[in-house]
């Protein structure tokens, strides 16, 4: 292969640092990398075609945070990162390429970190109470009586704390081992028992929190409070910096961090777009099946979720679902159908971890149907059982109902989706019940028409749709995420393990749609939440063309490797081994340290045999056992390479396909740290390693000095500076039409974009092999002269042979001579 000469540095059209992105690259920036750390590589990322630096959280967190999604201070950049000089260093180094920055925003939640002082309107609030000029930062439930704030952090029961001693003061200040809370003014000198009483917080158990916290919270996580970012106060607050930042042109864009959790997404999204003048904004937003962002977001889009399914779905093989079913469910015994092991985790997340939240939804119920005659006969515990069933049957996140409006279409038909599924699980008295609550949620007339205690309506409607979004989170990707693994490279954020595979027609109407209505929206095909990283799904996505070769390697594994297997091995969490095993091959296995840790990571989250609050330590024995057997037994492992490399030209395919059909397609496409080249990572924090940027940096200078590719690495990261390069030369092209090329093989999928770029992948290469190869298959090219900025290969127009297009590569990019 004949490596085309580069681009130079500044070629084409200079990088408009103030508009919106061409291509981003997220960095997660913490102690270990700072903001020098980062400017130290903005000329490799410019080379490699980016025109922004997408970072991680970059205020204040609590202390030891790798992800900054735990800020304590938002008046402050992070320290450990290097503060504000460094981040002008950095800023600088930007400006000085003609790039620019996005930051990751956490409107939704703030730490409870240890000592609690690091969090000054959290400290406030836990010493004045209500009376705090903090207090309406946080969504607390404060109670008829002013009951205090829960702090569910003792190893065991209040009355055993106190009885051993393990609670001091120390002037002003209450301890407990690391942890500081504040003490009410005027209660320094009580006895500690009575003193502890007195406080505007409870220290309790920590297991009492899943029922009785009476503060939303970030998911079930009790160290991220909830902030009322809809309070105009609370969001000047906590924006300031990012704003002032954004007006000194040190940043250009945001991304936005769960903005389902927020009472008010679409009104933050206005201020926002108020406050920035309309800068590019996207936000983490899980679609779930045919659901759309809502249009009246004042947003570029999502941050590429809905693209990452569609993507890799093209690479995935339906013929593979039922073979590959019946194998899954004979090896661990788990049903053919992914619905009720999701029905069955939901209603484990909402027994448990969201108790607390359906109990405050189920008592504004009360609330409302006690001040209304009319509405009195329905009981707290046909509340409670409605309430359930509808956060089980809801689908989706969230839907968006805005208190006083009248509800979309969509979140109708979502509610009412919900609630027949739930009909089916109550009885003939509740079904008046539900579709009370049906009603209220939907902001219709129920009742009274003067509509008593309208703010508890609006409050209900808002928390209710609070509430879903951590049940599908904790309940889907969470938990049956790591339970049902008949492919589990579909099991990912945003995906869905039953939609297994997406054809051609499918991908060009997603993209199409994407040109036309979202078309600076962010794709991607790693992010610092994704459970395995693109490279890790491609090679699993061939499993899906070869089931039955897959089945027997399996069965000689579990053959080979009996000796190791305990009794009580659960069948799922040892083909999870085995998929990861594979999936994770890189001319060997992956290393110990890093599979154990996640084989542990994972069986804690399934939540079968042990978890995070209850660990099984013989359990997990068993399983890190197995582990190491497998890893120790070179036969086995050399059965594996085999296996593993009858699939590298495959696994080639799709790796660079997906890759490419990502960096070309409609929306700004972000390259996740250090995945220009093949990475293998799992789940955070596996994929928050350091990256050598130095190997990268060498590699591709080597091939810009005309070097052909040293294997798979380096095709990828030639396949990735030379899209981004030839996507920032042709800007103007890539924002314009999204038109799907005809081909005569359903192995390939093509599309031009504007009139200056052709992108040729090929899809599904076992099958393709078998058929012999692409004979005489044939893509039509748009008229004109077309060279290939991938090999250099000058091509016609009109039907073009796809084997002599793809002779070198598995993929083509083709640019107007």
């Amino acid at each position: 292969m004949t490596v085309p000469s580069p681009s130079p540095p500044h070629d084409g059209p200079p990088t408009s640092h103030r508009g919106h992105p061409q291509a981003t690259y997220r960095l997660q920036v913490h102690g270990d990398f700072g903001f020098d750390d980062a400017a130290e590589v903005v000329s490799y990322l410019h080379s490699l075609g980016i025109s922004h630096a997408y970072l991680s959280p970059i205020l204040q967190a609590a202390p030891g945070s790798t992800h900054g999604y735990d800020v304590v201070d938002h008046s402050r950049l992070s320290e450990p990162a290097g503060g504000r000089a460094a981040f002008d260093r950095l800023s600088a180094a930007l400006a000085d390429h003609r790039m620019g920055a996005i930051a990751d925003v956490v409107p939704n939640h703030v730490a409870v970190p240890t000592p609690a002082r690091l969090n000054t309107a959290l400290w406030s609030v836990l010493r004045d109470g209500p009376t705090s000029p903090y207090a309406e930062w946080f969504d607390v439930d404060w109670g008829a009586g002013n009951q205090p704030l829960l702090m569910a952090v003792l190893g065991q029961r209040i009355g055993k704390v106190l009885a051993d001693g393990e609670l001091s003061v120390d002037g002003d200040v209450l301890r407990y081992y690391d942890h500081e809370y504040p003490l009410r003014p005027g209660t320094e000198t009580l006895p500690i028992a009575e003193l502890v009483t007195e406080q505007w917080y409870r220290l309790a158990h920590w297991r009492v929190a899943d029922e009785e916290l009476n503060y939303r919270r970030f998911f079930d996580v009790d160290t991220l409070a909830a902030v009322r970012v809809e309070n105009r106060e609370v969001f000047e607050a906590t924006h300031e910096l990012l704003f002032e930042l954004l007006h000194e042109g040190k940043l250009h864009g945001f991304r936005i961090d769960h903005p389902d959790g927020l009472a008010d997404p679409r009104g933050y999204l206005r201020r926002l777009a108020e406050r920035t003048g309309g800068a590019w904004v996207v936000v983490e937003k899980i679609l779930e099946g045919d659901e759309d962002l809502p249009g009246d977001w004042p947003c570029a889009g999502t941050t590429g979720y809905d693209a990452l399914l569609r993507v890799g779905g093209l690479f995935v093989d339906p013929a593979g679902a039922a073979p590959l079913a019946a194998f899954h469910s004979e090896l661990t015994g788990e049903p053919a159908d992914f619905a009720p092991v999701v029905e069955q985790a939901k209603r484990e997340v909402v027994r448990h971890g969201q108790y607390a939240e359906v109990h405050r939804l189920v008592e504004l119920l009360a609330k409302i149907c006690q001040d209304d005659v009319r509405l009195r006969d329905h009981t707290r515990r046909a509340f409670h059982e409605v309430v359930v069933e509808l956060l089980v049957n809801f689908d989706r996140y969230r839907a968006y109902v805005v208190p006083g409006e009248q509800p979309p279409h969509t979140a109708v038909q979502a509610m009412e989706h919900a609630v027949e599924l739930a009909r089916r699980n109550l009885d003939d008295e509740q079904q008046d019940t539900l579709e009370l609550v049906r009603d209220l949620l939907l902001g219709r007339e129920a009742g009274t028409a003067s509509r008593i205690d309208e703010d508890a309506r609006h409050e209900l409607i808002v928390r209710f749709q609070q509430t879903c979004g951590p049940v599908m989170a904790k309940g889907v990707e969470d938990t049956a995420f790591y339970r049902w693994f008949r492919l589990s490279s579909l099991n990912e954020v945003g995906g869905d393990p039953a939609h297994f595979g997406v054809t051609p027609e499918e991908f060009h109407a997603f993209a199409g749609r994407l040109n036309q209505h979202w078309p600076r929206t962010m794709t991607t095909l790693s992010t610092h939440d994704t459970k395995r990283s693109e490279d890790v799904r491609a090679r699993l996505a061939v499993l899906s063309e070869q089931p039955a070769a897959w089945t027997e390697a399996v069965r000689s594994w579990r053959a080979m490797s009996a000796d190791y297997r305990d009794a009580g091995l659960d069948g799922s969490t040892e083909y999870l081994l085995w998929q990861t095993l594979f999936g994770t091959w890189d001319n060997g296995p992956l290393a110990e340290d890093r599979l154990q840790a996640y084989l542990q990571k994972a069986i804690r989250e399934a939540k079968r045999h042990t978890s995070w609050t209850s660990p099984d330590t013989e359990y997990e024995e068993s399983v890190a056992a197995f582990a190491t057997g497998v890893l120790a037994d070179q036969a086995l492992l050399d059965s594996v390479r085999r296996f593993a490399d009858a699939q590298a030209e495959y696994v080639r395919a799709a790796t660079l396909g997906q890759k490419l059909v990502q960096l070309t397609m409609p929306g700004v496409p972000d390259v996740y740290q250090g995945t220009e080249l093949v990475d293998l990572s799992l789940v955070d924090p596996d994929n928050r390693r350091p990256v050598d940027y130095a190997q990268r940096i060498a590699r591709l200078a080597r091939l810009d000095d005309g070097a052909r590719p040293d294997g798979l690495a380096d095709e990828k990261l030639l396949v990735t500076s030379r899209a981004l390069r030839h996507r920032r030369q042709e800007a103007d092209a890539f924002a314009g039409s999204y038109k799907p090329l005809p081909t005569s093989s359903g192995h390939a999928v093509a599309f031009a974009r504007g009139d200056a770029a052709v992108t040729i992948a090929t899809r599904l290469p076992v099958t393709l092999h078998r058929l012999g190869g692409w004979g005489d298959s044939t893509v039509v090219l748009p008229d004109g002269d077309w060279q290939d900025v991938l090999t250099g290969r000058p091509v016609g127009s009109g039907a073009a042979r796809i084997h002599e297009l793809l002779a070198e590569l598995p993929v083509a990019l083709l640019a107007r001579s």
